[in-house]
C-alpha cells in the first residue's frame, strides 16, 4: 500500500513514458465539535486566506531570510480560540522540499511554538544550476530505468518500461543533508501488472544525483471474495426518471465503471429502480455498491469522528472507478485524480472492493492534505501506519456484519494465499518482517514493516498489552520494557492520533517527533499529566520510543 508524495506544490513539468506501454496524458477533554459542511468550508477558506495575508508578519516574527515566504496550506483553530496554521516555504521563489511548519498562537495572536520539518537554514549554498532541466530530466528517466525488473516489496511490481524524461522544474532540497539546489520531476506510464505509475523524482541541480524517490500511486494488492458489505443503504441521485450512483450529500461522490479499461474517469452508474446490485460479482453493479459504499463510509468515519469535511477538508468529495483492466488483482488510491481504482481480481472473478483497502488509501489522501509526511524513513513508515490506524478506524465506523471489524490490516483479501491477514496491529513481527519495537535500524526497512512500530504503539493505547479477546479476535501484545499498558479506548487513541497528524507533524516527523506530536495532542486534548497523558507515553516507552 503506498501514497502520495506529499510536497505540496503541484509539479510543472512531466516526463511521460511512452513506447511499449500505455500513458496518461484550550480544548478540554474532548475533541472540537464537528461544524456543518458548508460552515466547515467557509471557515478553513477565510482562516487559510488570512493566514496569508499574515505570512509576511509570520515570517519576520519567525526570522525568517528576506529570500523565504511562506504560502499557507491549512489552519485549524482550537474552541478556545488558538490557531495553527500549516505553512510551506519558498525561497527566492522557488518551492522549499522539507521547508514546512506549522506556527502554533495563542486566541490573542501570539506565536506560543513551531514545529518545523527541518531545523535552521533552508539556504542552498547556490542558485545557479549546473546541469539544465532537460538534463535533470534524463538523470530522472535513467534512474527510473535502472529499477525496471526490480520489485521492492509484496504489493508493488516494476515498471514495465520508460522513455525519456521531457522537464523538470526547480527547488530548493532540504530534507535531508545540507540545503542544496535540485530539480523535481515525475514519470508516468502503466506498471507491468497494470497499474498506473507516477514517479517522482528530486535530482541534484550540479550532480545529477537522486536525492529522493517515490512511487505516488498507492496500490494495495490482493484477491478478493466477491462482495464485501453485504446489504446496505446507499445515498444516490435522482435524474430525470434515473438513479445515478452519486452522492450528493457527501460532496458528489460518485462511483464510475471503467469496463476493463486503464484510463478515463469511466461512466457513471445508472439505475431504473435504485437496487443496485446482486452480491454476486456477475452483476457489475455489485462491486460498484462495495466502492460507493466505502468511500462513504470513510467520509462519515472522518466527518463525525473528527469534524473532518472530507478528505482534503474542503466538502468535495472523491470518486472511485470499478473493473479496472482485466484480472487486475490491485487496488489504489491517486492523488492527481483524487479517486480509487478497484480492479477485479484473478479472472475477473474477485473484485478488489474490501472497506479495509477503502480506509486504508483515502487515508493517504487525508495524510497528503495535513501533515505531508514523506514516503520514506522512519516518516514513511508513520505514513503507512496513519493509513492502518484510519483504516481500521473506518472499519470499526462501518461495523459491518459481513466483515467485522478487529486490529488486522487487509485480513479478508488474503494477500498470502492462506488466510492470514496482510498486517497484525497487536505485535506487527507476526507478519515475518514488520518492527514490533523502534530501534535505530528501523528507518532502513521498507515503510510497510516500519510502520509496525506505529501501529503496536496505537494498538497498546488503545487496548493495553498481554492478551485478551477483542470482538471474537485474539491479541497477545508484548512490551518492550515488559511493563503491563492499559489502553484509554479506541475513540480517545484515534482524537489523539488526528490531531497530532493535523496540528503538530510535519513532513519529516520521525518516531522521538511523534512521540513528543501525540504527547502534545494528549495534552491538549485531555490535559497534562491525565491518563491520556500519561498512556500516551507509557505506550511509546512499551515500543521503544522515548
Amino acid at each position: 500500500m503506498k501514497r502520495k508524495l506529499a510536497f505540496g506544490a503541484v509539479l510543472s513539468a512531466s516526463a511521460v513514458l511512452a513506447g511499449a506501454i500505455q500513458v496518461s496524458a484550550g480544548i478540554a477533554q474532548a475533541a472540537p465539535a464537528p461544524v456543518g459542511p458548508a460552515g466547515t468550508v467557509q471557515q478553513r477558506a477565510a482562516l487559510i486566506a488570512q493566514a496569508g495575508a499574515d505570512a509576511p508578519s509570520a515570517a519576520r516574527t519567525l526570522g525568517l531570510g528576506s529570500q523565504e515566504s511562506l504560502v499557507a496550506t491549512d489552519a485549524v483553530v482550537d474552541a478556545d480560540g488558538s490557531r495553527h496554521v500549516r505553512y510551506e516555504r519558498t525561497f527566492a521563489g522557488l518551492p522549499v522540499l522539507g521547508g514546512d511548519l506549522v506556527v502554533h498562537r495563542s486566541a490573542k495572536g501570539a506565536v506560543t511554538s513551531v514545529d518545523r520539518a527541518v531545523p535552521g537554514t533552508v539556504a542552498p549554498a547556490s542558485l545557479t544550476p549546473k546541469l539544465t532541466a532537460a538534463q535533470a530530466a534524463a538523470k530522472a528517466h535513467g534512474a527510473v530505468q535502472a529499477t525496471v525488473g526490480a520489485a521492492h516489496d509484496a504489493d508493488e511490481s516494476a515498471l514495465a518500461s520508460v522513455a525519456p524524461a521531457g522537464g523538470a522544474q526547480l527547488v530548493v532540497w532540504a530534507a535531508s543533508g545540507a540545503p542544496r539546489l535540485a530539480y523535481r520531476s515525475t514519470v508516468e506510464g502503466l506498471r507491468a501488472d497494470g497499474t498506473p505509475s507516477r514517479q517522482i523524482l528530486v535530482t541534484d541541480a550540479t550532480t545529477g544525483a537522486v536525492l529522493s524517490t517515490h512511487e505516488e500511486i498507492q496500490t494495495a494488492t490482493g484477491s478478493g471474495k466477491g462482495v464485501f458489505v453485504g446489504s446496505v443503504t446507499l445515498t444516490t441521485t435522482l435524474s430525470g426518471s434515473t438513479y445515478q450512483l452519486k452522492d450528493a450529500s457527501r460532496g458528489n461522490q460518485y462511483t464510475t465503471d471503467l469496463a476493463h479499461k486503464t484510463s478515463g474517469t469511466g461512466t457513471l452508474y445508472t439505475d431504473a429502480d435504485n437496487v443496485w446490485g446482486t452480491g454476486l460479482v456477475s452483476s457489475g453493479q455489485s462491486a460498484a455498491v462495495d466502492a460507493q459504499y466505502g468511500v462513504a463510509a470513510t467520509w462519515d468515519f472522518y466527518k463525525n469522528t473528527f469534524g473532518r469535511n472530507g478528505i482534503k477538508n474542503n466538502g468535495v468529495g472523491a470518486y472511485s472507478r470499478v473493473h479496472y483492466g482485466n484480472n487486475y488483482v490491485n487496488a489504489f488510491w491517486d492523488d492527481s485524480c483524487f479517486c480509487m481504482t478497484y480492479g477485479d481480481g484473478a479472472s475477473n472473478t474477485h473484485p478488489l472492493t474490501e472497506i479495509d483497502v477503502a480506509g486504508h488509501e483515502m487515508s493517504h489522501g487525508v495524510t497528503a492534505n495535513t501533515a505531508g509526511l514523506n514516503y520514506s524513513g522512519e516518516s514513511g513508515g508513520l505514513n503507512e501506519a496513519t493509513s492502518d490506524i484510519f483504516g481500521t478506524g473506518v472499519e470499526w465506523y462501518a461495523n459491518l456484519a459481513s466483515d467485522k471489524p478487529d486490529y488486522l490490516i487487509g485480513e479478508l483479501i488474503n494477500i498470502n494465499g492462506n488466510g492470514t491477514p496482510l498486517r497484525y496491529m497487536d505485535k506487527p513481527s507476526k507478519d515475518g518482517g514488520s518492527a514490533d519495537y523502534w530501534s535505530s535500524s528501523v528507518g532502513s526497512k521498507d515503510v510497510h514493516y516500519s510502520s509496525g512500530v506505529a501501529n503496536h504503539f496505537f494498538f497498546l493505547l488503545a487496548e493495553g498489552s498481554g492478551a485478551r479477546t477483542i470482538n471474537g479476535v485474539s491479541y497477545n501484545s508484548p512490551t518492550y520494557n515488559g511493563a503491563a499498558v492499559t489502553g484509554i479506548g479506541r475513540a480517545k487513541a484515534l482524537q489523539v492520533w488526528y490531531r497530532a497528524l493535523s496540528v503538530y507533524m510535519t513532513s519529516t516527523t520521525n518516531y522521538k517527533a511523534a512521540r513528543t506530536a501525540t504527547l502534545n495532542a494528549a495534552k491538549d486534548l485531555y490535559g497534562s499529566g491525565s491518563t491520556e497523558y500519561n498512556t500516551v507515553a507509557a505506550a511509546w516507552t512499551a515500543v521503544n520510543v522515548s
